[in-house]
């Protein structure tokens, strides 16, 4: 018989009880259940609302079931629903009526939006401790390739020199503000909406601090409507955990682009590769183009906990346990995109040599031989023009305009003397751009030391 099954005439028909269960996915909770069912009782016993013996004995069972759970000595019930009333099950069948205080003065709805919370909490953790692996990977390589040019793209056309290490602290920035998002969104998870009942709190003398101060939250819900009728804490966690997405997904891009032959800028690891079932010589970035492509999962997770959550009236509603299985699918995807990202960036093989050569090739120095006329005097419209009029002199000839002769040069600006070609070079072109936040290596490894110092903070 149902725990809430008094008022029934009759059993829920055994199609409703699949439909209606959730313990296949929430079952992933029992841990911040029964912790979060630890604290609850044993304030009903301190706040003497039911016997501290009794509080003692069913928090004793609590944790013995606990430890059950995690040696596998525990097979979860379906007619039972969810792991709320599993694990309340499992504590009346051991103890019996004493283990029915365990729920006075709270509701499920309160009780699993608890949970969600804790979970999340844990969660939260973890994907920040796959970013700052990702970043301490960004770091190693960004030191070991700081005067690595490459050609910058805008409009994937080469545009400017720029290195190897600075484009990897690019990434190194936006999974940085990743990371800061996520102690944000933290913050606002880590309100203890227990207390707040099926919606309009409870009649008996609870201490609502006591229990949050036992679980580690911040603070309570002010509003026991608000406590367990909204979601928007995991909205904003799928936001963050789709934002991640897509600077992976971005990343990946360039992972791709960059093990092409056309550009040939990197080689993946053979452990992260795959090749083809009927074209022997194929290397593919499969790894890379999973990440790309699981980035849409996440996405669809949240839009639909968007979507659930549109249309409800205040309070609980049942449409609001579709939020776990969208949420917990787009953390798994998180987790092991992270996890396989970081290991493919730290074993790939990097082509300085390609790198350096198609900077060389791409006119991308033909910005700085405008800016070399405009410290000649000429004022950057006009220095645009003629640059413009040398490229299309070189495109014309198939050279690049270091290989111009002198003579050719002054034949478009009498400006130019020999040391262009130091100005142009492009050393030069990066080297000079040490403004903070520019491809210098001085610029870089300012960048990088305040990355390591972010990560060290993290790690406090």
């Amino acid at each position: 018989m149902k725990l809430w099954a008094g008022r029934f005439k009759k059993d829920t028909d055994f199609l409703m009880d699949d439909f209606n269960a959730s313990i296949s996915f929430d079952s992933r909770m029992y841990r911040q259940d029964i912790l979060g069912s630890a604290a609850h009782v044993r304030m009903l016993g301190e706040c003497g609302i039911i016997p501290r013996a009794d509080a003692r004995l069913i928090r004793e069972t609590l944790f013995e079931i606990l430890e059950d759970i995690e040696q596998g000595k525990v097979e979860f019930d379906v007619s039972a629903e969810d792991i709320h009333m599993n694990i309340e099950s499992i504590l009346i069948d051991r103890i019996g009526q004493v283990g029915k205080m365990l729920h006075t003065g709270r509701s499920r709805n309160d009780q699993v939006a608890l949970d969600f919370r804790m979970y999340l909490r844990d969660e939260i953790k973890a994907i920040k401790a796959l970013l700052l692996d990702l970043e301490n990977v960004l770091i190693k390589l960004s030191e070991n390739n700081l005067n690595t040019i490459m050609p910058g793209y805008t409009h994937l056309q080469r545009a400017q020199p720029i290195t190897f290490a600075h484009h990897l602290m690019a990434y190194f920035q936006m999974f940085r503000r990743d990371i800061e998002r996520l102690d944000d969104c933290y913050k606002r998870v880590n309100i203890m909406p227990l207390g707040s009942g099926a919606l309009a709190s409870t009649t008996y003398p609870i201490d609502r601090m006591m229990v949050a101060e036992e679980l580690g939250f911040d603070g309570i819900t002010e509003n026991s409507l608000d406590g367990v009728s909204d979601r928007d804490f995991a909205i904003e966690f799928a936001s963050c955990l789709s934002i991640i997405m897509v600077h992976l997904s971005r990343f990946s891009e360039e992972i791709i682009l960059w093990s092409t032959a056309e550009f040939g800028f990197i080689e993946l690891d053979d452990a992260y590769s795959t090749g083809s079932s009927i074209m022997p010589q194929k290397k593919n970035p499969d790894a890379a183009e999973l990440v790309r492509g699981k980035s849409g999962r996440v996405f669809g997770s949240l839009m639909t906990l968007l979507t659930v959550m549109k249309g409800l009236p205040l309070a609980y509603n049942k449409d609001m346990q579709e939020d776990k299985e969208a949420l917990f699918d787009a953390l798994d995807t998180v987790k092991i995109c992270l996890a396989v990202f970081s290991r493919m960036l730290d074993t790939m093989k990097i082509n300085k040599y390609n790198m350096q050569s198609a900077a060389r090739g791409g006119f991308t120095n033909a910005t700085d031989l405008a800016d070399y006329l405009v410290r000649q005097g000429v004022p950057f419209r006009d220095s645009h023009e003629i640059v413009g009029k040398m490229v299309a002199f070189c495109i014309d000839k198939g050279i690049a305009l270091e290989d111009m002769t002198l003579e050719e040069m002054r034949s478009f600006s009498g400006h130019i003397s020999g040391d262009v070609y130091d100005a142009i070079s492009l050393e030069s072109c990066v080297s000079g751009r040490m403004v903070p936040g520019g491809p210098a290596p001085e610029s870089v490894l300012a960048s990088i030391k305040n990355g390591k110092a972010f990560l060290d903070k993290q790690m406090e």
